[in-house]
């Protein structure tokens, strides 16, 4: 790995029935939910593959180095930590202790999320010292920063409509500089897809 390029973080959860898209998976079932989840993953694939940075997928249980995720493009790893702040504060711990400037970390859930959002980011974080793209459920699908700010990711209520707010609260408070993504959907529950049938064929 190099040194100051900018570099993408993708968590992703691997792709088991049952362990994906729970929430999802209540109301339509657990291979739906997989279906689903595995087009959201190709679509990610597709929206990071010719991003000009380095890339690096985190699993969340176990790194699969058959899958579609061409270790020509993206390099690997596990998710280490007990929630998803340890885990992502360690991630970006890892991306910055390895010389990445501006690392930027995104999920696997944003269907709109495109690769102009991620190289918009890039660019905000020549000015900016946090950028931010907020999803409509109240959390958010990305997350850059040009320093380590680790106060980010503690004492957050993760999965709720909380995260967004408590986490601006947290950047004010540190006296951030911050831009902010248009807003975009992440896809977690039946009433999330209502213009996104297309991701269950």
């Amino acid at each position: 790995m190099t040194g100051d390029k900018a570099l993408i973080i993708i968590f992703i959860k691997n792709p088991v029935a049952g362990k994906v898209k729970t929430r999802l998976a209540k109301t339509i079932g657990d291979e739906k939910a997989l279906s689903i989840y595995n087009n959201l993953l190709e679509h990610t694939r597709t929206v990071t593959r010719k991003l000009n940075c380095d890339k690096i997928v985190f699993y969340s249980d176990f790194i699969n180095n058959a899958d579609d995720w061409d270790q020509n493009h993206f390099l690997k790893a596990r998710q280490e930590g007990n929630d998803l702040g340890e885990r992502m504060s360690n991630a970006f711990n890892f991306a910055f202790s390895t010389g990445y400037k501006k690392p930027l970390i995104i999920g696997s859930d944003c269907p709109d999320l495109n690769q102009e959002h991620i190289e918009k980011a890039f660019q905000h974080l020549n000015e900016s010292e946090v950028v931010l793209g907020p999803a409509k459920d109240g959390g958010y699908y990305l997350l850059g920063m040009n320093q380590f700010y680790p106060e980010l990711f503690s004492n957050k209520r993760w999965s709720t409509e909380h995260v967004m707010k408590d986490t601006l609260a947290d950047i004010s408070r540190l006296n951030l500089s911050v831009r902010l993504l248009p807003e975009l959907t992440d896809i977690d529950e039946e009433k999330d897809m209502e213009k996104y049938n297309y991701l269950l064929k």
